[in-house]
């Protein structure tokens, strides 16, 4: 360091901003004086008066006194040396009285000590929520602002925090840095790395107060407390939808963006998740490792399965608050609420056409196209949903999973189930709107209204 006794002070730098001019809306001129200023030879800050140089050149005499052996860097007192040498020889004085681990710093003890405490005394202006840590409260408040100032340099996308575009930046590099030792399983990020070592363990650390749940990290106990509590703190800025995880906002951006970031290398289809690339190059192995020990029919993702599962016990555990109708799925649950409010997010750009649900556009788009891209292995014949792949299959296994509680009659596709159900009730909810003759199945409705536009005569079964 360049010795600050040395220096004159006759040889300050003053930096002389000239007078600059600025024109109004008016015809006046505007003359705006710049202050001279001044700046420390040693560490270039900037000052408005000679004076403060001089004292602030006394913080770098202080430093010459209080300097590391092993890295030569320095500090302003003897306490801040003493704390910095802490981390080349690794001592933790202050020690936890309750759980045991030791910090380098008092600072930090004080701030682990809340961990036990709970207190958070830091709140947010806007929302109310409280932290422990300024810090924490700090980079809550990009949430409100919208700010994310941690870019990929390669893809340009942006995250709110640092370790989010770290653990990002390694799906363009492939790497999975993070190894389980038990079953070499490969992680991009050490936490899910450390989740997934508690599955071999069965080990679910984080417990839900409400309702009992536990969960494999914080995190995920975090997120699903907010659906007791109906908070969505992140927010679509496009569509004004909310969610209650960042990372479901910038999966959902995805759809008005188009943009389907994880490719399969196999058959080049593009997906908007990683977890759909994994379930999709499933499809190309053939392999369905989640067996359901009621009927032995398996699925290659464990989801389905407890979708699956529900089909053999009734259970729907989704319910509507407004009419009361229950699902087996969240998401079944989501489209049937829409039917109340009528909205429907999702065009068609060919036709102009709206859906409840981008699955359901997809679906559609494939009218226009003429798309199949789902082909039988057995016989060859290719289907627009893999729905109808499902069912298709039925007729080479004989599967018929959907049963009628009145007469035992089997089906295999539910559809056929509700439609057989009428027979029994006599109901017929399809009417013609020419004759108004009524049917028990849309399509008979539709094949009957050929009479009408052809004049050809159709027979039923009903």
């Amino acid at each position: 360091m360049e010795n600050v006794d040395d220096l004159d002070i006759s040889s300050t730098t003053v930096i002389n901003n000239i007078d600059t001019v600025r024109e109004t809306d008016g015809d006046e001129k505007v003359v705006e004086k710049n202050v001279p200023e001044y700046f420390c030879e040693i560490c270039r800050k900037i000052f408005s008066s000679e004076e403060e140089v001089i004292s602030h050149r006394e913080i770098h005499k202080k430093e010459e006194q209080f300097h590391c052996d092993i890295c030569e860097k320095y500090f302003v007192s003897k306490s801040k040396l003493t704390k910095h040498t802490r981390i080349h020889n690794g001592e933790k004085p202050f020690r936890c009285e309750i759980c045991g681990k030791s910090f380098s710093d008092n600072s930090n003890l004080g701030v682990h000590m809340r961990v036990h405490t709970g207190e958070k005394p830091y709140s947010c202006e806007i929302c109310g929520k409280c932290f422990s840590e300024n810090s924490n409260l700090g980079v809550h408040r990009r949430i409100h602002t919208g700010e994310k100032p941690f870019h990929c340099e390669i893809c340009g996308e942006s995250f709110v925090y640092k370790r989010n575009l770290t653990k990002h930046r390694r799906m363009h590099s492939g790497g999975k840095p993070f190894y389980c030792e038990m079953c070499e399983k490969c992680f991009v990020d050490n936490s899910d790395l450390a989740a997934h070592r508690r599955k071999h363990i069965k080990e679910k650390l984080f417990k839900c107060e409400i309702c009992g749940k536990s969960f494999l990290n914080n995190s995920r106990l975090v997120v699903h407390k907010r659906s007791h509590t109906g908070e969505k703190p992140y927010c679509c800025e496009i569509c004004g939808k909310s969610f209650v995880d960042n990372s479901y906002v910038n999966r959902h951006k995805r759809i008005h963006s188009g943009d389907k970031p994880f490719h399969c290398e196999i058959c080049g289809k593009c997906f908007i998740t990683n977890s759909h690339l994994k379930t999709h190059k499933i499809s190309h192995t053939g392999e369905k490792p989640f067996h359901c020990e009621i009927c032995g029919k398996s699925y290659i993702n464990n989801s389905s399965l407890v979708i699956h599962i529900r089909s053999h016990i009734g259970e729907k555990p989704f319910a509507c608050e407004i009419c009361e109708k229950s699902f087996t799925t969240k998401s079944q649950l989501k489209t049937h609420k829409i039917s109340h409010t009528g909205e429907k997010l999702f065009h068609c750009e060919i036709c102009g056409k709206s859906f409840v649900n981008n699955s359901d556009l997809n679906r559609h788009k494939r009218t226009h196209s003429g798309e199949r891209p789902f082909s039988c292995d057995v016989c060859g014949k290719c289907f627009a949903t893999s729905r109808d792949l499902t069912t298709h299959q039925r007729i080479h296994t004989g599967e018929k999973p959907y049963h009628c509680e009145i007469c035992g009659k089997s089906f295999c596709a539910n559809s056929s189930l509700i439609a057989h159900k009428l027979s029994h009730t006599g109901e017929r909810p399809y009417h013609c709107e020419v004759c108004g003759k009524s049917f028990n199945r849309n399509n008979h409705l539709k094949r009957h209204k050929q009479i009408h536009s052809r004049g050809k005569k159709i027979n039923y079964k009903t």
